[in-house]
């Protein structure tokens, strides 16, 4: 598996990424299906349909339910819920320090209880990847500390080093598997996760260790979770010198359109969150002409799509007014619609920003829409 670099404008990147599952062109957004569903009602062939490239599961709640095992049973993720595309696993590491109950962290791990059930359950780096290889992803991301923002220097200097060495336990536990004549997915890939909070120095200290061990792809974790969007930019500026150049660069959990586009501007390559599809459930709707919320009185008696210039399958056949005459009947087809709308559009923005770097214009892109898609209709 390998990254082809294609071109680059200023420090935005234009890539292919090659996976058992296909290529992934990029810069890209990673559509959100925690438990392997996008909440609102969207099917695998509605992903196919609105343009999605690459899924992204959760490790910590399909082990929770229905369980990795019985996934593995079934022939692995891919066909569990019938996608033939990319899928990228999180490892859980995140769910297990902000969902879980009565954690305690040692070197080995981390042993919480389940915010399900209350369940005692032990997970580490071998058990992490031990379910993502059950699950049969095709990247699978390595276990690691999520430390809180603001935290202390100390602690967070401490907490990087124990993130390296569980990396290195998830890479020969990986290759391990990868091994076994019975593994679904024999060419499942590691990515390392860049830690550190918001102190830049262990960013960059930490970046240059996991960089050494020459993985096939690099996230950073640990932002867009609550500190000022100048922050995070300002933490990805530091730490972009030292990402290796030749492997794709994945900024976890972000996030909204102008986030993604600052972040592409700044050279990262993969982007996943879950606002796209939480807001639509709340009529929330992202649009070419800044945003909107369709419980608005206005939109009451309204003819028009959700975006005059959006040719997603919602915008070709509704109207505002009766999306949001759904919302107010408490019909679930309007969380529907509105999911399948707001995926498109993050989904066309990527494609729309392949585009620019293709032709050499993503600075004129970026400049005109950083702006525009903020504005509150």
């Amino acid at each position: 598996m390998a990254f082809k670099l294609l071109k680059t404008e200023g420090h935005a990147r234009r890539g292919v990424f090659e996976t058992p599952h296909g290529n992934i062109q990029t810069p890209v957004f990673m559509n959100v299906g925690t438990s392997a569903a996008i909440k609102g009602g969207v099917s695998t062939m509605d992903l196919r349909e609105i343009k999605c490239q690459v899924e992204l599961s959760n490790t910590y709640h399909l082990h929770i339910r229905p369980g990795d095992k019985l996934i593995k049973e079934l022939g692995g993720l891919h066909k569990f819920f019938n996608w033939d595309g990319p899928i990228l696993t999180d490892s859980g590491g995140f769910q297990v320090f902000s969902l879980a109950q009565l954690r305690k962290i040692t070197e080995e791990g981390v042993a919480f209880q389940s915010h399900m059930d209350g369940k005692k359950i032990f997970m580490g780096p071998e058990e992490s990847m031990r379910i993502q290889s059950n699950l049969g992803s095709d990247i699978a991301m390595a276990f690691d500390e999520c430390v809180e923002n603001p935290a202390e220097y100390l602690y967070s200097k401490r907490s990087c080093e124990r993130t390296t060495r569980w990396l290195y336990r998830c890479k020969a536990e990986l290759e391990r598997l990868n091994s076994l004549p019975d593994t679904v997915n024999p060419k499942q890939m590691l990515w390392g996760i860049n830690q550190g909070c918001t102190y830049n120095d262990l960013r960059i200290e930490h970046m240059m260790q996991i960089a050494e061990l020459d993985l096939p792809g690099y996230a950073i974790g640990g932002l867009a979770v609550g500190e000022p969007a100048e922050i995070m930019y300002d933490v990805i500026d530091h730490v972009e010198p030292f990402m290796p150049k030749d492997k794709p660069r994945y900024l976890m959990g972000v996030g909204t359109p102008v986030n993604i586009l600052e972040a592409v501007h700044r050279g990262v390559d993969f982007f996943d969150c879950v606002m796209p599809s939480r807001n639509a459930r709340h009529a929330n709707l992202f649009t070419w002409k800044g945003k909107l919320n369709l419980n608005n009185e206005k939109f009451f008696n309204d003819p028009r799509p959700i975006d005059e210039d959006c040719n997603c399958p919602v915008c070709r056949s509704y109207s505002r007014a009766y999306i949001r005459h759904l919302f107010k009947a408490r019909e679930m087809l309007g969380m529907r619609l509105c999911v399948l709308h707001n995926l498109y559009f993050y989904n066309e923005l990527m494609e729309k920003i392949r585009e620019h770097l293709d032709n050499g214009t993503f600075e004129t892109f970026y400049n005109e829409y950083r702006e525009t898609l903020e504005y509150r209709l």
